[in-house]
């Protein structure tokens, strides 16, 4: 059974708080490094982040929706990136990439759980595109995450 179309733009607006939790956590985490190239990665996924919200931000829009302008305060905790300000602050690179995979974690799920709803044709080709971006970065940032607990 297909979603209504309120259905389709709330699980948009879900993804959308998510790309921009994690559009604000990783530009938090890219302050908080002081090495160049955890700096430059961070920027690079906070911009991607918020590309894909405003990709998707445009889709609510078309389907007749109001789009989320941003991040849910509440439910940062659930998307893993509450605790991103204290590792910065704590100037432990580690902390930070640890608190980066975390908010990696919860956005691969949302947007495993967007992909298992029943999305229009074109919504489903952006979110799948996104998704598989999203998995790569998660996979990035694990894999130094572990470089990194093994240097600890």
């Amino acid at each position: 059974m297909a979603n209504t179309n309120d259905e389709v733009i709330s699980t948009l607006n879900n993804l959308i708080e998510t790309c921009k939790d994690g559009q604000e956590g990783f530009r938090t985490a890219a302050e908080g490094v002081k090495n160049s190239e955890l700096k430059t990665l961070f920027n690079t996924y906070s911009q991607q982040r918020a590309q894909f919200a405003a990709e998707l931000q445009s889709e609510v829009t078309r389907l007749g929706g109001d789009p989320e302008k941003t991040g849910s305060v509440a439910a940062t905790l659930h998307r893993g990136w509450i605790n991103i300000k204290s590792a910065v602050t704590g100037e432990d690179e580690g902390a930070v990439i640890s608190e980066c995979e975390r908010g990696e974690d919860s956005a691969v799920r949302n947007y495993k759980d967007a992909i298992q709803t029943t999305l229009p044709g074109d919504v489903s080709d952006i979110v799948n595109r996104q998704y598989g971006e999203v998995q790569e970065a998660h996979d990035r940032i694990r894999a130094l995450e572990r470089a990194s607990s093994a240097g600890a």
